[in-house]
């Protein structure tokens, strides 16, 4: 487990820096971000000032490793909007984004399995065609257009829930947090659900495929010919061997919806990365979006690692070390 570990780990670095040299030509090779920054006013030696302030007078092969030794010393360079170190915005905005991906996380797998689970143990059935229909709806529609939509139904028309912010917080360890009280809910539901509603049909799909075929296999046979119960054959046989897939999917997907979070952030502007992301953009802050790529890629790669850890926790079968790894 240890010798996995540490590959992993070798690994990691090497994504890291293929990564790092791609965002960084990729966002340097576009625009100037001192033509948007400068006022109208002025002059052509404030304008070359700026630059060599902002260190874009370089070569761009010497600014990536000027980039590159501060970010091994955990120096991600300084917002040229903001005039702060980028990883400090990004980590000031982290928390809302994590809040919000969990709670699209939670409410995705505590709707996804029961009702996937219902759609394989009934697949002919009103309700198991139903939700299936639904799972359809929710991979087709596009977010940005539910999010309106959600907006439109239960923030303008019944005046039920806000539609932007995030609400009052509590710093639980210095962290900022809007799930502990009734006003922190209404303000991240809506969001929430615009974000769960494509990882939720992708659970509700997988969790059926899963019992489907569980259902056929010979142990689930041998269980109901001892005489046991249906919840205890659903819920020891069944559920425990089609958790194996789903864990390595919601593993991976967690950081999908962290990364992928910058739609619903905009729409129901949620102040976390995405909307950093959107704001940085429209300003050409390099620095900022270099960060936060890389810190959306480590995110990543720490995920991958955790779930394959867990995998090979849930399955004896899985081999890590050695050569079988």
């Amino acid at each position: 487990m240890l010798s996995f570990a540490l590959q992993r780990l070798a690994q990691s670095f090497v994504v890291l820096f293929a990564m790092s040299l791609l965002v960084f030509v990729g966002v340097y090779a576009i625009g100037n971000p001192v033509d948007i920054l400068i006022p109208p006013e002025a002059t052509q030696r404030d304008i070359e000032l700026i630059t060599i302030s902002l260190g874009l007078d370089k070569p761009l092969w010497q600014q990536y490793w000027l980039f590159l030794r501060g970010a091994l010393n955990g120096d991600l360079g300084r917002s040229f909007a903001f005039n702060v170190p980028a990883v400090q915005l990004i980590i000031e905005r982290m928390p809302a984004t994590l809040e919000l991906a969990s709670v699209a996380l939670i409410i995705a797998i505590g709707l996804g399995i029961p009702l996937g689970l219902w759609a394989g143990l009934r697949p002919n059935s009103i309700a198991g065609k139903t939700i299936m229909a639904g799972s359809i709806l929710g991979f087709s529609l596009p977010t940005f257009w539910v999010g309106l939509m959600l907006i439109m139904t239960f923030a303008v028309m019944l005046g039920w829930l806000p539609s932007n912010g995030r609400g009052p917080t509590t710093e639980i360890f210095g962290v900022p947090v809007s799930i502990l009280s009734c006003e922190g809910w209404s303000h991240i539901l809506l969001p929430a659900i615009n974000l769960a509603l494509f990882k939720l049909s992708l659970i509700i799909r997988l969790t059926r495929a899963g019992t489907r075929e569980a259902m056929l296999q010979d142990y689930v046979k041998f269980a109901r010919a001892k005489g046991l119960s249906d919840r205890r054959v659903i819920g020891i046989h069944v559920l425990k061997n089609i958790l194996i897939p789903i864990v390595t999917v919601i593993g991976l997907e967690f950081g999908s919806v962290i990364a992928f979070a910058v739609v619903t952030e905009t729409i129901f502007a949620w102040p976390g990365m995405g909307k950093l992301l959107i704001d940085s953009i429209n300003v050409l802050d390099r620095p900022v979006i270099v960060a936060y790529l890389l810190i959306i890629v480590s995110l990543f790669v720490l995920i991958n690692l955790v779930v394959d850890l867990l995998y090979s926790a849930l399955d004896p079968r899985v081999r890590v070390g050695g050569s079988s790894s």
